[in-house]
């Protein structure tokens, strides 16, 4: 029981965190805020997001393996494969925004130069679609945990 108790706490540490610095990377790229300090706040911010995204995916995985309801019943669940679906969708969503704010590290911190206004809406949006769809997780996981 105490297993099930520390692996759910900390699952749902890493999504708040995940879900934390998503926001402010959405939040930080924005043309009319972007400078030599933002291009490098956000490839940090962004270090932080894929590495509490990838928490979230090793508690999960632990919690699939280890925890109350054991994975068969998981395994079963067409929610539950919804739920993991939506979320490699939004880690397939993720990669070229990472890419591209490492890239804008390394250009801006090696010329100087600034990425340009229309590629900053692109990658924004790509992170606000990222950010929509995180929105449905937390019901799946609801739905899950109510035994649906």
């Amino acid at each position: 029981m105490m297993t099930e108790v520390v692996l759910a706490y900390l699952h749902l540490i890493a999504i708040l965190t995940m879900t934390v610095f998503l926001s402010a990377e959405v939040a930080l790229c924005r043309p009319a805020w972007m400078n030599a300090a933002v291009v490098q706040r956000l490839a940090r911010v962004d270090l932080i997001y894929m590495g509490s995204a990838l928490t979230v995916l090793a508690t999960g995985l632990a919690r699939f393996a280890l925890g109350a309801k054991g994975w068969e019943w998981y395994v079963h669940n067409p929610l539950f494969h919804v739920k993991v679906t939506l979320f490699v969708v939004m880690l397939v969503l993720s990669v070229r925004p990472s890419i591209t704010l490492a890239r804008w590290r390394r250009t801006q911190a090696g010329t100087g130069v600034l990425p340009p206004a229309p590629e900053v809406d692109a990658t924004r949006r790509r992170m606000f679609w990222t950010a929509h769809l995180m929105l449905v997780l937390p019901l799946l996981g609801v739905l899950l945990a109510r035994g649906y």
